[in-house]
C-alpha cells in the first residue's frame, strides 16, 4: 500500500509553476542533485566560506615561492645529475676477468661481505655497453658491469637512467642508476584515466582535472615554499586548503552540500594539526630518520624537519578526509530528500549509522596502508627478533604510529562533525521553508498526503 502513495510524490505537478521558485521538496526526489537550500542559508554558508577562501588566496600570495632555491649538487642519492641512456650491447664474461668483487685481503669468508665477494667472483657477469642519449655528451658510450646476483639486470635495447659525475675520472663519470620506466607508467596512467572517465563520465573528467590541479599546487607551491624556508606547517595548511577547495568544488559542484563537506574537512584538518603538533613534540620526533631526510637536512639546514613531518601528516590525511566528509554530507542530504519531515536529531542518528560503517573500513585502510609502506622496515625488526616495545619505541616506527593514529582520530572525528553540520543545515532550511507560505515546505506535502488518505 506504500508504493501508490509515493509514486506521484516526486513530480508534484499539482503545485503549479510557482512551486519551482520556492525550492520545494516535491521536485527533488526525481532528480540526482539535492534541492538547493534557501537564500538565507546560502548567505550564512557564504559568510563562513568566503573569508576562508580569501585567507587561502592571501596565504598563497604571501607564501608563493620564486622557485626551488639552487644548491651545489652533492652527487648523493637523488641529488645527482642524471641523463637518459640506452643499452646497446650486453656481453657475458667471467666475473674474475672484470674484477667484479674483491675478496678480503685476509681471505676471511666468514662474514656476509666476504662470502658475497667469493660468490660474485665465481659467476658470469654481464658487461653492458651503454650509450648516453641526452645531454651535452649525447652519443658517448661507457661500460657497466652487472654482477649475477644484482637485483637489476640489463638487456640490449633497454632504456636506462645514468648518473653523471663531472668531477670523477673520465672513465668513471657515467654509471647506470636506474631503468627507464616512463612508458609503462604512462600506459598505466592512461588506463587509469580511461577507467575514471568511462565510469565517472563528466564527474570523472572533473576529478582528473582536480587531481592535476592538486599536483600543480604541490609541485609549484608546497615543495618550493618549504625549500625556501617557510614554516612547513603553515605551508601545508594553506596548500591543503587550496587543494581541498579546488577538488571538492570542482568534483561536486558549487552547492551548500559541498560547502558543508568543506567545513567538516577544515575542522578535521585543524584537529589533526593540533594533535600532530602536540604528539610530535611530546614524543620528541625529529623527522630526520633516514638517508633522504638526512640529505634534505644537510642541503637545507633551515628546514624544520619535525614541522615537515607534521605537514606530511596533514597532506596525507586530506585525501581520505574528503572522501569521508563528502559521503556523510551526501548521506544526510539523501535521507532528507527521502523523508523531508525528519528533524536534525533523527537525521543525525540515521546518518551516523552509515558513518560508523565508513569509520571501520577507513581506519583499517589507513593502518594497512602505512604498514604496507613500512613493511621492509618491519621485516628488519622481525629478523633482529626485537620485542614489540622496542620496535614501537624506535623513531622510524613511532613516526608511523603517530602519523596513523593522529590521522585516524581526525577521520573518526570528521564523521560526527560533518554529519551534525549537514543535519543542522538541511533542517534549518526545512524550518525556514515551512514558515513561508507556498514555499514548498511540509504544508503542501501534508495536503497531498491528506487527499491520498481520504481517497483510500
Amino acid at each position: 500500500m506504500t508504493s501508490p502513495q509515493q509514486t506521484p510524490e516526486p513530480h508534484g505537478h499539482d503545485h503549479g509553476p510557482s512551486h519551482g521558485a520556492g525550492q520545494g521538496h516535491g521536485h527533488s526526489h526525481s532528480h540526482g542533485p539535492a534541492a538547493p537550500v534557501s537564500r538565507h542559508l546560502r548567505k550564512v554558508i557564504a559568510a563562513v566560506l568566503i573569508p576562508f577562501a580569501t585567507a587561502v588566496l592571501v596565504g598563497l600570495a604571501v607564501l608563493w615561492p620564486g622557485g626551488a632555491p639552487a644548491h651545489e649538487r652533492t652527487g648523493v642519492g637523488f641529488d645527482r645529475q642524471t641523463e637518459q641512456g640506452r643499452v646497446v650491447a650486453v656481453e657475458h664474461v667471467d666475473c674474475k676477468d672484470v674484477n667484479a668483487a674483491q675478496v678480503p685481503p685476509t681471505g676471511d669468508t666468514s662474514t656476509p661481505e666476504g662470502r658475497e665477494a667469493v660468490e660474485a667472483q665465481q659467476g658470469q657477469c654481464a658487461k653492458a655497453t651503454v650509450e648516453v642519449t641526452s645531454g651535452p655528451e649525447k652519443g658517448r658510450t661507457f661500460t657497466e658491469i652487472v654482477q649475477p646476483d644484482a637485483p637489476r639486470q640489463l638487456h640490449e635495447g633497454q632504456g636506462v637512467v645514468v648518473a653523471y659525475a663531472p668531477d670523477a675520472p673520465r672513465d668513471l663519470q657515467y654509471s647506470v642508476t636506474d631503468v627507464n620506466r616512463k612508458v609503462p607508467l604512462a600506459v598505466l596512467a592512461g588506463i587509469f584515466a580511461l577507467v575514471v572517465v568511462l565510469v565517472g563520465r563528466m564527474r570523472g573528467v572533473m576529478a582528473l582535472i582536480a587531481l592535476v590541479a592538486s599536483f600543480l599546487v604541490l609541485t609549484f607551491f608546497i615543495l618550493p615554499a618549504i625549500l625556501e624556508g617557510a614554516n612547513p606547517l603553515v605551508v601545508a595548511v594553506v596548500g591543503s586548503s587550496a587543494i581541498m577547495l579546488i577538488a571538492l568544488y570542482m568534483c561536486h559542484g558549487l552547492s551548500a552540500r559541498t560547502s558543508v563537506a568543506v567545513l567538516g574537512t577544515l575542522i578535521s584538518l585543524l584537529l589533526i594539526g593540533l594533535l600532530g603538533s602536540l604528539f610530535i613534540g611530546w614524543a620528541s620526533l625529529s623527522g630526520n630518520t633516514d638517508d633522504n631526510t638526512g640529505l634534505i637536512h644537510g642541503l637545507y639546514p633551515s628546514i624544520d624537519m619535525s614541522g615537515l613531518l607534521l605537514a606530511g601528516i596533514i597532506i596525507g590525511s586530506l585525501g581520505v578526509l574528503d572522501d569521508v566528509t563528502v559521503t556523510q554530507t551526501s548521506a544526510v542530504w539523501e535521507l532528507h530528500q527521502a523523508d523531508p519531515g525528519m528533524g536534525p536529531r533523527a537525521l543525525y542518528r540515521a546518518a551516523i549509522r552509515i558513518g560508523r560503517d565508513h569509520i571501520a573500513s577507513v581506519v583499517n585502510t589507513l593502518v594497512l596502508a602505512y604498514a604496507g609502506a613500512a613493511l621492509p622496515l618491519l621485516l628488519l625488526f622481525s629478523i633482529a627478533q626485537s620485542s614489540m616495545g622496542t620496535v614501537a619505541n624506535s623513531e622510524l616506527v613511532a613516526e608511523e604510529i603517530v602519523r596513523t593514529l593522529v590521522g585516524s582520530i581526525g577521520l573518526v572525528a570528521s564523521v560526527p562533525v560533518t554529519t551534525a553540520l549537514a543535519a543542522l543545515v538541511v533542517s534549518a532550511d526545512r524550518a525556514e521553508g515551512e514558515g513561508r507560505p507556498g514555499a514548498g515546505g511540509r504544508k503542501p506535502t501534508a495536503v497531498r498526503g491528506g487527499r491520498r488518505r481520504r481517497a483510500k
